[in-house]
C-alpha cells in the first residue's frame, strides 16, 4: 500500500505498546508513520497514529489538548511500576478506607498542581528513558511536571477497588494519579485498569479497532483522518502558486490588504494576522502545504512546519 498522509483514530487493546501497535502499519506500507501521545502496554482506547506528512504535527496536536480517561485501581498494594504489572514492593490493609475518604481525595485531584514522574516512563534523563534505567537496576531522578485537571470522579466504588474518571491536560500520568491515592488514604494503589476515552480533539466514538484496521487493510485509505480536520480549531487558507513556492523556500508571506479581503477561516470570518494566531496553508490543490503562525509588524506569516515532503 503506498504511504498515506493523515491520522488514524486507534482503539488500542490492552498488551501492546504504542510502539507495538504503530509497528503493524509498517508491515502495511506506512514507513513513514508516528503517534501523538503515548499509552502504556496495559491501556487501552484512543491513540492518534500520524501517517507521512501528518507525523510533523504531533507536537501541534497535543498542545493544550485535554485527554480523558477512566481508570481503575486497587487499593492496598504498592508495585515499582505503580501499576499492576509491576512487582509488589509492599502491602498494607485497606480496610479503614471508605468510600467517602476515597471520593475526597479524587475531588482534590482537580486544578493545577505537580505530579512525580513514575520511574518507568518513557520521559527520559539524559538521554535514557527513565523505564530503561529502571529495569538496568539504575538509580533513576525524582522528576516532577505540572498538570491541570480540570474534573474528576468517581464512577464505582467495589474496596478494595476504586473507579474513576479524570479530564485532564496532555502528558498527566493517571498511574501517578493512582499512586498518589494510594499515599493519601495510607495504603498504597496500583492501577489495574486504563482507557483512554478521548484524546484531543477524537473520542472512543471514531476510533477504530486496531485487529479491524489490520484485518481490513484495503479500507485504510478511507480511514486516515486529512491534516486539516486533525487540527480543527486552526484556520485555513489557500496560497496561490507563488505563496505556495514562497512558503517552501521558507519566506515571509506578507499580506497586502487585497490578500488578506480574500482569506478567511472556515466558518467564514476574518483570519486574525496577529502574534500567536495559527493556521493551515493549503496549496492550490487543497492539499496541506504548512503551518505557519502570524508575525508581528505587519500582516505576514512565518512557516512553523513545512509539510511538502
Amino acid at each position: 500500500m503506498e504511504q498515506q498522509h493523515g491520522l488514524l483514530v486507534v482503539d488500542k487493546p490492552r498488551g501492546l505498546s504504542s510502539a507495538q501497535c504503530t509497528n503493524r502499519f509498517k508491515r502495511l506500507g506506512q514507513k513513514k508513520i508516528g503517534h501523538a501521545g503515548t499509552l502504556d502496554p496495559m491501556a487501552q482506547g484512543v491513540l492518534l497514529v500520524l501517517l507521512g506528512h501528518a507525523t510533523k504535527i504531533s507536537g501541534y496536536l497535543m498542545a493544550g489538548g485535554v485527554k480523558a480517561y477512566q481508570g481503575t485501581v486497587r487499593l492496598g498494594q504498592t508495585t515499582d511500576t505503580w501499576d499492576a504489572d509491576g512487582q509488589i514492593t509492599a502491602e498494607a490493609p485497606w480496610d479503614h478506607v471508605t468510600a467517602e475518604a476515597v471520593a475526597d481525595v479524587i475531588a482534590g485531584w482537580v486544578g493545577t498542581s505537580e505530579q512525580p514522574v513514575p520511574p518507568y516512563s518513557a520521559a527520559k534523563h539524559q538521554g535514557q528513558p527513565l523505564y530503561k534505567l529502571s529495569r538496568e537496576g539504575k538509580e533513576t531522578p525524582l522528576k516532577i511536571k505540572t498538570i491541570e485537571i480540570s474534573r474528576a470522579e468517581v464512577l464505582r466504588v467495589e474496596l478494595p477497588y476504586v473507579t474513576f474518571r479524570v479530564i485532564c491536560s496532555s502528558g498527566t500520568y493517571i498511574r501517578s494519579l493512582a499512586h498518589s491515592l494510594g499515599t493519601r488514604l495510607g495504603c498504597g494503589a496500583v492501577l489495574t485498569e486504563l482507557i483512554r476515552e478521548y484524546s484531543h480533539p477524537f473520542g472512543l466514538d471514531r476510533a477504530c479497532p486496531l485487529d479491524t484496521l489490520l484485518a481490513e487493510p484495503e479500507t485504510l485509505p478511507e480511514r486516515v483522518i486529512p491534516v486539516t480536520a486533525a487540527l480543527p480549531h486552526w484556520p485555513t487558507i489557500t496560497v496561490t502558486g507563488q505563496e505556495e513556492a514562497d512558503t517552501k523556500n521558507g519566506k515571509i508571506l506578507v499580506w497586502t490588504e487585497a490578500r488578506r479581503a480574500r482569506s478567511r477561516a472556515q466558518d467564514g470570518t476574518d483570519i486574525p494576522c496577529v502574534p500567536g494566531a495559527n493556521a493551515v496553508l493549503l496549496s492550490p490543490d487543497g492539499q496541506p502545504l504548512a503551518l505557519a503562525e502570524a508575525v508581528s509588524g505587519g500582516p505576514a506569516w512565518k512557516v512553523l512546519r513545512g509539510l511538502w515532503n
